[in-house]
């Protein structure tokens, strides 16, 4: 069995890939996968910590970031839908185009 660390290295290593996807991609959807990598590095830190320390607090809040994660994921692919409508592209620039 892997030691803490090595889980904490990996989600390490995915949230900053997660990071570089933000950072550096310009359509909307890879946007929103790098922040679903994001959320679960975050989850997989909480639950190392969850088993090192022997409390369940972390599993707990995994659940709830895996609900906030879940909506996020609806109302971005409305927001995705709705630009793709308006503009025909899922580019973050052509999104600025769509202000008042």
């Amino acid at each position: 069995m892997p030691a803490p660390l090595e889980y904490l290295a990996v989600s390490c290593i995915l949230f900053g890939i997660g990071i570089a996807g933000v950072l550096t991609r310009r359509n909307l959807l890879v946007i929103l996968m790098s922040i679903e990598l994001m959320l679960n590095s975050a989850n997989l830190a909480f639950l190392t910590f969850s088993r090192l320390h022997g409390q369940l607090h972390g599993q707990v809040i995994a659940i709830f970031v895996m609900t906030v994660a879940a909506a996020e994921a609806a109302i971005g692919l409305a927001i995705v839908v709705a630009l793709f409508r308006q503009t025909g592209s899922v580019r973050i620039d052509e999104a600025t185009r769509l202000r008042g």
